[in-house]
């Protein structure tokens, strides 16, 4: 039986916490940053966890996580 592949755009974004779950970084971070607020940029720095819907298919793309 081969070994799966590991989606390797999935493994840069995903990582596991210590419990299992698995954590991602937030959208909009990148550019046109003047017109959000200072709280809303804050916020955007922490990550947080992929949605129990979701969780499925990331964990298929990244199966050794």
């Amino acid at each position: 039986m081969p070994k799966i592949k590991t989606n390797r755009g999935a493994a840069k974004r995903f990582k596991k916490t210590g419990t299992g779950k698995i954590v991602r970084n937030k959208a909009f971070t990148s550019h046109i940053l003047t017109k959000k607020t200072t709280k809303r940029k804050r916020d955007l720095r922490h990550g947080t966890l992929v949605h129990a819907a979701d969780h499925k298919n990331v964990s298929a793309m990244v199966p050794y996580l």
